[in-house]
């Protein structure tokens, strides 16, 4: 079978930072023939870069086994499935002057490098709809975290009619239709955690504790790693830096150094990031040093790719998926 992608990976990509990408997307694919699992995180602004067309298909395909990643990916993929067509490119987004920004603002567009999601059809629709959900399980004493509401209100299909793209290119519907496993640490920075806050001061929402948050996601870390790592080796693929990565990456020295329990490393790391290389940051620290934190094993295979995620993620994706 043909696999144009992943050929063209293995001919060409021999030396500097492709050899670290075919190396790494080699070294992925054995652990997963291996019996192991992968654990994917996401920072920035990977869902509005449409990473969903390639990731759904990782996740459909069990490729990919739990995520740790932002409230903005997790709320901006939901937003780019019912608002897509409203999205406006600015593909000279460099030479914007603050009056140009300005214009985009009053125009009801947030800009995201060289994408604008629309605040109407994105944030405000899918706003009301997850509201009424919140209502309810506030109502009904039955608090929820981010992932699950957001699971929810693509179950029940409540933003159906107002689908924009093919549900198959959105990783939340995947991972919905998977029930994935999903860790949203720092949810409260995200535009909805924000409609949250606000829809409490205005006395709509009257318990906070409505939805769960970060100390409960690294309760269910605990639980998932102590269990999947007793059955299967467990890899680490983190998109960028920030919370995303380092709040599920610490796992393992909690289990090990606070429960004072045995359990497995991180079984493969691989980071794909554009940060200057820095001790002072978890974003720029080289995978070594997290051997101090208790974080890495002294032989995990651990890669780093310096480059941009939003062309090197779907390339290793493809060819992990044989294409």
């Amino acid at each position: 079978m043909s696999a144009p992608i992943s050929d063209f990976i293995k001919k060409n990509f021999k030396h500097f930072n492709a050899a670290t990408v075919a190396d790494a997307a080699q070294a992925y694919c054995e652990l997963l023939d291996n019996g192991g699992k992968m654990f994917l995180t996401l920072a920035g602004a990977m869902s509005t870069a449409e990473l969903g067309i390639t990731l759904a298909e990782m996740i459909r395909k069990d490729k990919v086994h739990a995520i740790s990643c932002t409230g903005a990916n997790l709320e901006e993929d939901v937003f780019n499935l019912v608002a897509n067509t409203h999205y406006k490119r600015v593909p000279n987004y460099r030479q914007l002057s603050p009056a140009d920004e300005k214009k985009l603002f009053e125009q009801g567009y947030n800009r995201v490098t060289d994408t604008c999601i629309p605040e109407d059809e994105a944030m405000r629709r899918v706003e009301k709809a997850v509201l009424d959900i919140w209502l309810r399980h506030e109502k009904e004493g039955k608090p929820l975290m981010p992932h699950e509401y957001m699971y929810e209100l693509l179950r029940t299909e409540k933003l159906k009619e107002h689908y924009e793209i093919d549900p198959k290119n959105s990783w939340m519907y995947a991972a919905a239709e998977k029930n994935l496993p999903i860790f949203v640490p720092g949810w409260e920075d995200s535009t909805l955690a924000n409609m949250f806050v606000s829809q409490h001061i205005k006395g709509n929402l009257k318990n906070l504790s409505t939805m769960r948050g970060g100390l409960y996601y690294m309760n269910e870390l605990v639980n998932w790693y102590k269990k999947e790592s007793a059955k299967s080796k467990i890899g680490f693929f983190q998109i960028g830096g920030g919370i995303a990565g380092d709040f599920p990456i610490c796992v393992v020295p909690l289990i090990m150094q606070d429960l004072k329990q045995k359990i497995p490393f991180w079984s493969y790391f691989c980071q794909i990031s554009d940060s200057t290389t820095s001790y002072g940051s978890y974003s720029g620290a080289v995978p070594n040093e997290k051997i101090t934190w208790g974080k890495l094993e002294e032989h995990t295979p651990k890669f780093v790719i310096e480059s941009d995620a939003s062309i090197v993620a779907p390339l290793v994706f493809a060819y992990v998926l044989g294409l």
